[in-house]
């Protein structure tokens, strides 16, 4: 048994796993999994830097894992610290880089979309049975398509996440949200939908799949609004169903919703409520693309596959 801990770090939250690994059994065990919105992809599709606010909020939390860290007694060897689409796009990543080195004392890697792709496929599937699998991951600033079995023979990260298209085109100049968003605003989005699937689809062919696999706040969000749960409950969205109907009909409900309505939902985490829309409306694309009547919604996804990662799994 070997304890790790794996910090993700996205465009939108930035999340810990601290669990004991044995990859004789093939397990992993909890022992703390936390997650807080940070935005780091504050402003970077419009500016091409990280905000100074995003920085510090993210290295608050970074502070709060740091402590969680050391009360575990995890090795500073068994750390590895992932960020993903927003430290990739930024003008000053070095400034990200080398604030997450002071406080965690590990150099956070900068992956790339494979590599980003290839941890969330191990990590969605490893405890699924043998079947040929699309993994899509919803981030804030990406989305990563990966199909394979036992492991990835073709994937693509693409630019639509749901922080980057609300900031694109559900915003005005002065960062004030469109709420409910104006048809014209709804049909940019879905134009850049589609020129990022084709983009996919050039190289993941995503009809092939017999099963697709939903990953992160978006799909797990959407997961627990439809089974109407009180209060978010991991344990009852991971490995539920949504169908393609239900994905309709939520998407449909939130984009003629207000930020009040969006925001009295139990399990809707208060630093998605803003981009919620986007990322159901990148989904139902998604869907009505690969012709899959459902999706098996996932809570392991990329973190798990960073925790697999640090024992060479």
């Amino acid at each position: 048994m070997t304890r790790v801990a794996a910090v993700d770090c996205g465009t939108n939250s930035i999340r810990l796993l601290i669990a004991d690994v044995d990859p004789a059994t093939g397990s992993l065990t909890d022992l703390d999994r936390r997650m807080e919105i940070v935005r780091l992809g504050q402003g970077v599709d419009r500016t091409g830097r990280l905000a100074p606010e995003a920085l510090e909020r993210t290295f608050a939390a970074c502070r709060q894992y740091a402590g969680a860290i050391a009360a575990h007694e995890v090795p500073a060897g068994n750390i590895r610290f992932v960020a993903t689409s927003a430290s990739r796009d930024a003008s000053n990543r070095e400034d990200f880089v080398r604030g997450v080195r002071d406080i965690l004392g590990v150099e956070p890697e900068v992956i790339t979309g494979a590599e980003e792709a290839r941890l969330s496929f191990t990590g969605a599937t490893r405890e699924l049975g043998e079947d040929t699998y699309l993994v899509v991951d919803i981030g804030g600033g990406s989305t990563e398509f990966v199909l394979g079995t036992t492991s990835p023979r073709a994937s693509r990260s693409v630019d639509i996440g749901c922080v980057r298209m609300t900031e694109r085109h559900l915003t005005t100049d002065d960062g004030t949200l469109l709420d409910p968003p104006p048809a014209d605003r709804v049909a940019a989005i879905e134009k850049d939908i589609e020129a990022a699937l084709d983009e996919a689809e050039s190289e993941v062919p995503v009809t092939e799949a017999s099963t697709l696999v939903g990953l992160a706040g978006t799909v797990t969000t959407l997961a627990g609004t439809a089974l109407d749960l009180p209060a978010y409950d991991s344990s009852a969205i991971h490995h539920s169903t949504l169908t393609r109907s239900e994905v309709d009909t939520l998407t449909t409900r939130f984009l003629t919703s207000t930020h009040a309505d969006r925001a009295s939902i139990p399990v809707m985490h208060p630093g998605r409520v803003d981009v919620i829309t986007s990322g159901a409306v990148i989904l139902r694309a998604i869907m009505r693309r690969v012709g899959a009547d459902q999706l098996v919604v996932s809570e392991h996804d990329i973190l798990d596959g960073i925790a697999w990662s640090v024992v060479g799994e």
